[in-house]
């Protein structure tokens, strides 16, 4: 009878450690959270709204197959698009690549025509985000770089079911109201839809050089604008075409 009570004190013993080992390890869950967006942005007003291309305006109706857009004195470490879908635009118009794509979405670092990083929501052949950098060292314009420069990025490969994993893109579907936000963490840059992660992935050296303001883009689909968000420029630690002080210009100007 004493050897089993021995055992029996012995089990219990184990037990309670085995416990006390799986306390402790709780607090690494926090290490695999899905991320949350760090920069805080804001609405732009109206007037800071730089079409460079096409037509757009806060609170209205986007219909030209074309349309690129910037916000004047923002950072261009962030930026929130809220939009409502209504489908094709009424014509259809090739990019410069000769390709018919269909596809709105976010610019980041815009320092130029020539030289950005795009953040895509695109509908065929399938529905993606798609991140790219555009890159053409002493370059400004699109006379002088046309399609040129553009490299994809790969989202990293984080494993599925996992709290940090990446959420499928949804289709389109008219009169849907979402929200696309993206934003560049060092050298990382992110994308949520409507709150889900559904890029995230490094960003090459490149990257680091370059300065621009926040923007928006869009061929060939209409849609509300609704509102279209970015940090100040000091929010960032410095990406940024300018602040509101300095009254930067809005030019048109052709381009992808």
């Amino acid at each position: 009878m004493r050897a089993v009570l021995v055992a029996a004190a012995a089990v219990s013993l184990l037990a309670f450690a085995c416990r006390g080992s799986s306390t402790q390890a709780a607090p690494e869950k926090s290490m695999t959270e899905k991320p949350v967006p760090r920069l805080a942005v804001s609405p732009i007003a109206a007037d800071r709204l730089c079409v460079t291309m096409g037509a757009a305006a806060i609170g209205a109706k986007v219909t030209e197959p074309t349309m690129r857009a910037v916000a004047l004195g923002s950072s261009g470490d962030a930026a929130s698009l809220s939009f409502v879908f209504r489908g094709n635009s009424a014509t259809t118009r090739e990019l410069a690549s000769g390709e018919s794509r269909r596809q709105l979405g976010l610019k980041l670092r815009a320092q130029d025509g020539c030289n950005l990083i795009y953040v895509m929501w695109r509908l065929d052949p399938k529905p993606a985000v798609t991140v790219q950098l555009k890159l053409n060292p002493g370059k400004r314009t699109h006379k002088e770089c046309g399609a040129n420069g553009y490299t994809r990025l790969k989202p990293s490969r984080i494993p599925g079911g996992t709290p940090g994993s990446l959420t499928a893109v949804p289709a389109l579907s008219p009169d849907e109201p979402h929200t696309l936000r993206a934003e560049i963490s060092h050298d990382e840059l992110l994308a949520w839809i409507d709150d889900l992660l559904v890029w995230r992935g490094p960003l090459p050296p490149d990257a680091r050089g370059l300065s621009g303001p926040a923007g928006i883009r869009s061929d060939n689909v209409s849609f509300d604008l609704v509102s279209l968000s970015a940090p100040a420029p000091s929010a960032s630690g410095g990406s940024s075409a300018g602040s509101p002080a300095s009254k930067p210009k809005c030019e048109a100007e052709a381009g992808d």
